[in-house]
């Protein structure tokens, strides 16, 4: 999140013994060390349930199927009374107890609604979460860098372990590897609540949501977010099964991904002063252009190491830059409290209903050269998403 979108939280930040950092970043660490299991390996867990590439596409398409719901669901129960923070007790519960029979021998359809009940609860919880940490410090987005930082450094952590463990581990441990983390979640949820001034926050317009999203910018912007997710959706479904087809080891694979998460947490902090200098059209076309080289380089060169890492340092712009720069538009199209229902719509439009569309797309080219037509895909995507940034997004 950018310093505007955190700045527009809010004037009066908490005292600063108010914010409970520890248990805070602890569930942030716990939360991504989940995700960094999950989207490097599970693909690899479910071909050593005897998959293939389309239908192992198909079940990762529930995840992004879930975010188009889950999200603004929960946060409409979450906000129904004033004990919102249970729900976030109930999400991380169920998304436990949704992954648990992942550890029997399943069948395709338990598989699937084990599936389809981790990742419902496990997109539902999230947001909420953000919605927590932002409420302990209303215009202080520094803090919040600070915090966001433990997720990346979990997801980094347990990447890397993972993938050493996995070399010499059948895949089919990862579900036992994953549930320790689920539970820590699922304790330190009982730990948290909204910050003091949460309860006393004045309602929103819906007039004032309404005539944001008249504005043509406005939905070319979703739409390109779309885009951007669409283009990502080879490299979060199947990219570990990629590099595995083409000779790398689960270790090797695990040090790409340390590798991309590296140069997003290094990008991020060092973003500020270039946020400043250029205009967010400038760095999204950026990113879009390095998109566009990063998944021409996996499709025609994945068996060169040193390319492969490469591609991975293209993470810098393709994802940090673009997303800094987006969310520092995305706060302008929706200031001060309408940033909730910015967020809500990218997530469940751009995210969801785009990680569905890039899944399934995914998916049905995966077969064509062995993987590297769906990275070309991605490619185009970003070349797609470059031409609708022109025309679209304001100049300053």
């Amino acid at each position: 999140m950018s310093s505007e979108a955190g700045d527009e939280l809010g004037d009066n930040a908490a005292p600063e013994h108010a914010l409970p950092y520890a248990r805070l970043a602890a569930y942030y660490f716990a939360y991504f060390a989940i995700i960094g299991g999950y989207t490097p390996y599970f693909s690899v867990f479910l071909h050593s349930r005897g998959m293939n590439a389309s239908a192992i596409g198909l079940m990762l398409s529930l995840w992004y199927a879930t975010r188009i719901v889950a999200p603004g669901l929960w946060s409409w129960l979450a906000g129904r009374g004033v004990h919102g923070v249970r729900w976030l007790r109930v999400g991380t519960l169920l998304m436990l107890l949704g992954f648990a029979p992942m550890l029997w021998p399943l069948h395709r359809g338990g598989l699937i609604a084990s599936l389809i009940a981790f990742a419902f609860f496990a997109n539902a919880i999230g947001p909420q979460f953000e919605a927590i940490v932002l409420s302990h410090m209303p215009g202080h987005s520094e803090r919040y860098a600070r915090l966001r930082v433990w997720g990346s450094i979990g997801f980094i952590a347990i990447a890397l372990l993972y993938g050493l463990l996995l070399d010499h581990l059948d895949a089919r441990w990862l579900p036992a590897l994953m549930l320790p983390w689920m539970a820590l979640v699922c304790l330190l949820s009982f730990s948290l609540d909204y910050g003091p001034g949460h309860h006393h926050a004045p309602a929103v317009s819906m007039q004032d949501v309404r005539a944001a999203l008249r504005r043509r910018e406005v939905w070319g912007f979703f739409v390109l977010m779309l885009l951007m997710q669409m283009a990502f959706s080879p490299y979060h479904m199947l990219y570990s099964l990629y590099l595995r087809e083409h000779g790398y080891s689960s270790g090797a694979i695990g040090g790409l991904w340390a590798v991309g998460v590296g140069i997003e947490i290094a990008t991020f902090f060092a973003i500020a002063p270039i946020l400043l200098r250029y205009a967010p059209r400038t760095l999204m076309l950026a990113g879009l252009a390095a998109g566009t080289l990063r998944w021409l380089a996996m499709a025609l060169l994945p068996g060169i190491g040193w390319v492969m890492v490469l591609a991975q340092l293209l993470h810098a712009l393709s994802f940090a830059a673009f997303y800094a720069a987006a969310m520092r538009l995305l706060a302008r199209y929706f200031p001060g409290r309408l940033m909730g229902y910015g967020q809500g719509i990218n997530s469940s439009f751009s995210s969801g209903f785009g990680g569905v569309l890039g899944a399934l797309l995914t998916s049905s080219l995966w077969p064509v050269g062995e993987g590297s037509g769906a990275f070309m895909a991605g490619a185009a995507l970003c070349l797609a998403g470059a031409w609708l940034a022109l025309r679209v997004l304001p100049r300053g």
